[in-house]
Order: structure tokens, then sequence, then C-alpha cells
């Protein structure tokens, strides 16, 4: 998706460090992952309300258990 090398990610990091600190970059880097993954099951959500058929197999495994939990 990205041509991000080597280089581009340590300048990147070097900026980073710059603007937060060492100690806040932990801290950013745990609220960036947070937001994508919030994004990424928000965006799945709406293409299975939509009708796609694209389903990973988390997804497949996780109607499968709530399928046998229903059935108990």
């Amino acid at each position: 998706m990205f041509d991000i090398g080597v280089p581009e990610l340590l300048l990147i990091l070097v900026i980073g460090l710059v603007f937060f600190g060492p100690g806040k970059l932990p801290e950013l880097g745990k609220a960036i992952g947070k937001s994508l993954r919030e994004f990424k099951n928000a965006s799945e959500e709406d293409q299975k309300a939509a009708g796609g058929k694209e389903i990973n197999g988390n997804e497949e495994q996780k109607i499968i258990d709530v399928k046998e939990e229903q059935k108990k």
C-alpha cells in the first residue's frame, strides 16, 4: 500500500521523538493502534450490514462460536 522503507520509518520516529518526547511516544502508538483497530472493526461491520461476503478466518470462527453458544 505504502512504499515506506527503513529510512522513512526512522525519519518518522525521530520526528515523533522530537515532538512528543520518549515518555509520550508509547502512549501515542497505543492510541493510534487502538484507533486503527476500531476503524477496521467498524468498516467490517458496515460491510457485513451492506451484505458483503468477505469474512476472514477469525470472523468465521467468531460466528461459529456464537452459533454454538445459542444452541446451548
